[in-house]
């Protein structure tokens, strides 16, 4: 409720069946009975999440972040800039 509230888009797995709002899962149904457009869609869903999992095992693996004591505002930025980091020393 609070994602879809923000407006904040989400991939989950296909155990978030039925939750909505701006949660995205992929297709139901065998491969062969799924249309192109749900195949591309359960194709690209898995590479999106492999992404932000990536992103957060990042994050958990900076020790800053653990005994981090300062605005939330200032730890958005830190925050990025460490995904800019980490997504430019991958590419």
């Amino acid at each position: 409720d609070a994602l879809a509230e923000a407006d904040v888009p989400c991939w989950a797995d296909k155990a978030y069946r039925g939750t909505g709002g701006t949660v995205r899962i992929p297709c139901w149904g065998r491969w062969e009975t799924l249309s192109t457009g749900q195949q591309a869609v359960n194709r690209s869903h898995p590479k999106i999440r492999a992404l932000v999992e990536q992103a957060v095992a990042t994050l958990k693996s900076w020790r800053l972040l653990r005994r981090l004591r300062c605005s939330t505002t200032r730890i958005t930025s830190l925050v990025q800039a460490i995904l800019t980091l980490h997504l430019t020393s991958s590419e």
